[in-house]
């Protein structure tokens, strides 16, 4: 007799085409942080990537202190974008798209820039190096961060909101 953790139905259901690719991009993000810790000394954190980019239009002091370090970063930023661009291509065939409204899109955009910028980081520089490090600020921030969400999500679909 065997027992197992998890109702085989409920993998299924959850990952229905496997789980090799979540894997494999687990191991690439992880690789990714490994190396830039590694090379810099740097916390890898796509939100603070993506303020250096900032520093190019901005002479405002908050930006200002990633000017020595932003081509890079900038570099690491696109490879984000890039990085799904070609996946998206590559593995399903076309570029992704989306029914959700343009205006949700800009709109869920502020608010996940605000939330990162009150939070002090997003889900890749908490969830992946904050976590992995023990850092107390980052499991609370990563708690919260899945709270809002799951929250958000249940009210959304109990309010039947559509694209």
């Amino acid at each position: 007799m065997t027992t197992e953790l998890i109702d085989p139905t409920l993998y299924e259901s959850l990952f229905p085409e496997g789980i090799s690719r979540y894997a494999i991009g687990g191991l690439f993000v992880g690789l990714g942080v490994a190396v830039i810790y590694l090379g810099t000394g740097i916390t890898a954190g796509a939100s603070t990537f993506l303020e250096s980019t900032l520093t190019y239009v901005s002479d405002r002091s908050r930006f200002q202190r990633y000017r020595a370090s932003r081509d890079w970063r900038v570099v690491f930023t696109l490879g984000i974008v890039l990085g799904a661009a070609v996946y998206a291509v590559i593995w399903q065939g076309e570029a992704w798209t989306t029914d959700v409204q343009p205006w949700r899109l800009l709109l869920g955009g502020i608010l996940v820039g605000i939330g990162t910028r009150v939070g002090k980081g997003c889900t890749s520089g908490h969830g992946v190096c904050g976590v992995g490090s023990a850092s107390k600020t980052s499991i609370v921030g990563v708690v919260t961060f899945l709270a809002v969400a799951i929250g958000t999500a249940q009210l959304i679909q109990a309010l039947g909101v559509t694209p």
